[in-house]
This record gives C-alpha cells, structure tokens and sequence, in this order.
C-alpha cells in the first residue's frame, strides 16, 4: 500500500511542476514584441468628449494600439497619436464599441517602432443613463 502512495504522491508532484512550468511558459511578458501593454485609462462622459492619455516611458515605442471600452458604450469618433519626435497621426475610428468590446487594431503609419507620446480621443457616449464610459489604450511593439 506504501508504494501506491509514493507513486500517486509522485505524479500529483510531477503534474502539478508541469502545470506551473506551463502556466509561466504562457504567461505574457509585458515588455515582450508582440505582447499587449496597457498604456492608461480615462473616463468619458455623456455626450461629446474629447480626453488625452499621456504615455509614460520609457517603454513607450508602439507598432499597435487598440482599445477596450467598459461601463458604458461608445461611439469613437477620431484618435490623434502625438510622437516624441512632435510629429501627429490623425486615424478615423468611426466605431460604435459596445460595453466590454474593444476597437480593432491600429497600425501606426512608419517603419519599425513609434514613440508615442499621448493619444487623444474625440467620442460621444451612446445613449442616456449609461453613465461614464472607461476607454482603456493598449500598445503593442
């Protein structure tokens, strides 16, 4: 009976090392190429609004953005992306963004990584009594 033990010990051991070797080989890296990063949150109340997220460096050179929208739907207008360098991308969005979705993903026009500075929004809530909507910005590199 000593033995059965040992060896179901041994494979719960054995099962729960591969579950938690897994489960940190999947794990995403924040800093890593091809990972999102949050980059800020800002709040947008009924009707038409207009909000910044300022990017904190250093690690702010983005190839993506997108963005996730809670509480509250959303009608996303335009984004401006400032760079460090001064220069600006003016990007329609035109989306309607339900509670809970998010935008699609938006290439940044230029070779390799951008370094972006803020991103500004021009959107109107839809609807009343929805309250104030979360509008979350993701990078990616």
């Amino acid at each position: 009976m000593l033995p059965s033990i040992r060896r179901t010990a041994g494979l719960l051991l054995m099962l729960g090392a591969l579950v938690s070797t897994g489960a940190h080989a999947n794990s995403p890296n924040p800093g890593a190429p091809g990972s999102w990063r949050v980059l800020g949150t800002t709040h947008a109340s009924l009707g038409q609004d207009h909000d910044t997220i300022v990017v904190q460096g250093p690690y702010d050179n983005f190839r993506r953005l997108k963005f996730r929208v809670s509480d509250a739907p959303l009608n996303m207008q335009h984004m401006t992306v400032t760079y460090d360098n001064g220069g600006r991308d003016n990007i329609e969005v035109r989306q309607a963004i339900a509670q809970g979705g998010e935008s699609r993903i938006i290439d940044l026009r230029g070779a390799g990584k951008r370094s972006v500075r803020r991103v500004d929004f021009w959107y109107d809530t839809r609807g009343k009594g929805h309250g104030k909507a979360d509008v979350t910005l993701f990078g990616m590199k």
